[in-house]
C-alpha cells in the first residue's frame, strides 16, 4: 500500500481519488507518521465486528468448566501422584 505525505496528497487529490475509485488504497502521513487510510467506500472491512452473545440459549457451559481436565493439567506440571 502506497504512503503519501499530506502535502503531496493535497497537491494531487484528484489523481489520488481516481486511484481510489479504481480500487487502490493509500495511507496519508504527516512528518512520516501514518495518520489516515483512504479506501474505496465499497471495500470490505479488514476486521469483522465481534458479535457477543450470538449463541445465547443454544449452548450450555458445565458448572465445572473451570476444572475440566484439572488432574491431567496438574500431572503435566507436578507429575503423577
Amino acid at each position: 500500500m502506497q504512503t503519501i505525505n499530506i502535502h503531496e496528497a493535497k497537491t494531487h487529490l484528484s489523481r489520488l481519488v481516481e486511484q481510489v475509485a479504481q480500487g487502490e488504497s493509500f495511507v496519508i502521513a504527516k512528518a512520516g507518521k501514518p495518520i489516515a487510510k483512504v479506501v474505496p467506500l465499497d471495500a470490505t472491512p479488514i476486521t469483522q465486528q465481534r458479535r457477543l452473545g450470538f449463541l445465547a440459549g443454544q449452548i450450555t457451559v458445565p458448572d465445572d468448566f473451570d476444572r475440566i481436565g484439572q488432574s491431567e493439567i496438574e500431572n503435566l506440571f507436578y507429575g503423577e501422584e
